[in-house]
């Protein structure tokens, strides 16, 4: 009933779709540029219902006003009031969309910025910057305490859920997971079949919760053979996952 599409914009980021086959209407996620999206609508004949923002960095809003300039009856939705007369939504709130047919949960992740939210049902997480394939947001307006809260949460999650988020930065983040935790079988499994995917020109992503929390280690904070490496590469002692998490993120941001 349901299909999301993929649509590539700048050097990374990911724009995606989320279709009606039956009404051929469609919500649109963090659009950072209006021209893919028009393509998009144009040779598949959809028209906007909807548009949803995670947070408000311009790589996911730069497109919106020209989608809504002659299309006022599409609703947009964001934490805060980044658009005239946009739905203001929060930590618990749920959205419905298709005539109630599709319905998400959104929870406050504050960490990469103060107003990042998710949206999220039990078979699609739309997660903006906070999470991605083998890593995770640079922590910009928030705190790593929020951060590291923020990915536990997800964490939580049904292993099954397919991870959507707005950047291709799987293979560089590979790279650095690799760095810290060298002696993980599935993350060597992982480096491979992402590897076989950006040859063919395929996109890494979506993933899921469940491929994540074996790879990625942002949600591997706990690991006893990560926490070992990483204090060793790091020449100190580390007692805690958030300590774990912290010094894994500021690592990251110098590597």
């Amino acid at each position: 009933m349901f299909s999301v599409l993929t649509i590539p914009a700048f050097d990374d980021n990911y724009i995606w779709l989320i279709k009606d086959s039956q009404s051929k209407r469609c919500v649109v996620v963090d659009p950072g540029d209006a021209t893919p999206v028009l393509e998009i609508l144009e040779s598949q004949q959809l028209t906007i219902e909807a548009i949803i923002i995670t947070h408000h960095h311009q790589d996911h809003t730069g497109g919106v006003k020209a989608l809504i300039l002659d299309n006022p009856q599409i609703k947009v939705f964001s934490k805060n009031p980044l658009f005239e007369n946009a739905y203001l939504v929060d930590e618990g709130d749920e959205v419905s969309f298709f005539d109630d047919k599709l319905t998400f949960k959104i929870w406050q992740v504050a960490g990469h910025t103060l107003d990042h939210i998710v949206y999220f049902n039990e078979e699609m997480l739309f997660c903006g910057d906070t999470l991605f394939s083998a890593g995770c947001g640079r922590v910009f307006e928030g705190t790593h305490q929020q951060m590291y809260d923020a990915l536990s949460r997800l964490a939580t999650l049904d292993e099954n859920i397919n991870v959507y988020c707005a950047h291709e930065y799987t293979q560089n983040n590979l790279i650095f997971a690799l760095h810290v935790d060298p002696h993980n079988n599935d993350l060597l499994a992982y480096i491979k079949q992402v590897s076989k995917l950006r040859q063919q020109g395929l996109p890494s992503i979506p993933t899921t919760i469940k491929c994540q929390k074996l790879v990625n280690p942002f949600l591997r904070f706990n690991d006893e053979s990560l926490l070992n490496n990483l204090q060793n590469i790091l020449a100190k002692k580390i007692t805690s996952g958030l300590q774990c998490f912290k010094e894994l993120r500021l690592h990251k941001d110098h590597f």
